[in-house]
């Protein structure tokens, strides 16, 4: 996630790049073509110009509005998970019996939570988990979970298990247990919707040509204000190309929250929040610290 700190206009400009650089060149050549070619009339007229440009305005206002909403419900998503996990680790410590007996599967509970956040961020992006989850798993289920499709539903399936077995001890009563499986269950909710926005992108149409129309708007653009506007076309064209380009860009990285890319919801740093407060929960010494930013990006 990038920071409001980065909003400077170099890095506005970077972030544009090439598409920006090309136009600014095209619209000087459109101007020195139209001062030493003759002609008579405009090249295009304004009144199209204006008409294309708001039907783009409205495409692309559209595109980057569906964007957006997928960004945001995968925060919240996110921000549930957050949630969900202080509660279960506090349902584990002390709805579960407190007695010598019962203190290592509390704390495995715990731990469990800590490994399936990691899974369930790596199974997101796509990269593998298992240095991540190791600490906080027994030796050799590590092992088990490499044959696994989903792994954090299998570690969640094995906390269930855990569950089970204190529920058979006599560590935990019907009415607790239950409570503790609604959490698990919104815990399993919550990922459920983060695997629908990742596995189900935005059409092609919405990503193909907002791109497509916005580069041959800008094309276009100075053909229909150098008539007007003369030696101010490239800058004038420029302006206004760079904020469809800018909407254009912005719509394209928004719509895919989960491909650990600047602009995605900062998994890595959310996983950090939920192993602090968990391991801080169990009473660990060496405690995680928050994630920082790296140039301006919250990872």
């Amino acid at each position: 996630m990038v920071l409001p700190e980065s909003a400077k206009l170099g890095r506005m400009l970077h972030y544009i790049g090439w598409p920006l650089f090309f136009l600014l060149m095209w619209d000087i050549a459109v101007t020195v073509a139209y001062v030493l070619i003759p002609h008579k009339d405009g090249l295009i007229p304004s009144i199209p110009m204006t008409l294309l440009g708001s039907a783009l305005a409205l495409f692309l206002g559209f595109r980057n509005n569906n964007a957006y909403n997928r960004w945001w419900e995968a925060r919240t998503l996110w921000g549930s998970m957050v949630n969900a996990s202080r509660s279960f680790s506090r349902m584990a410590l002390h709805l579960i019996d407190e007695n010598h007996d019962s203190t290592p599967l509390r704390r495995a509970l715990v731990r469990r939570q800590i490994a399936y956040v990691h899974a369930l961020r790596c199974h997101l992006r796509k990269q593998e988990c298992w240095d991540e989850i190791a600490p906080y798993l027994p030796e050799g289920e590590v092992d088990e979970l490499k044959s696994m499709t989903n792994v954090p539903n299998a570690i969640l399936n094995g906390t269930a298990k855990l569950i089970a077995s204190a529920s058979r001890e006599g560590w935990i009563d019907s009415i607790r247990r239950t409570q503790m499986e609604a959490v698990m269950m919104d815990i399993s909710n919550a990922q459920g919707g983060m695997e629908r926005i990742k596995n189900t992108p935005l059409p092609r149409e919405y990503d193909f040509y907002p791109t497509l129309f916005s580069r041959i708007f800008c094309v276009i653009l100075p053909l229909g204000l150098v008539d007007s506007l003369l030696y101010m076309t490239p800058l004038a064209s420029s302006v206004v190309g760079f904020m469809f380009l800018a909407m254009d860009r912005i719509g394209e990285d928004l719509q895919n929250p989960f491909d650990n890319r600047a602009h995605d919801v900062p998994l890595a740093a959310l996983t950090r929040t939920i192993e602090i407060d968990l391991e801080q929960a169990i009473g660990e010494e060496d405690v995680a610290q928050p994630l920082k930013p790296v140039d301006n990006v919250l990872w």
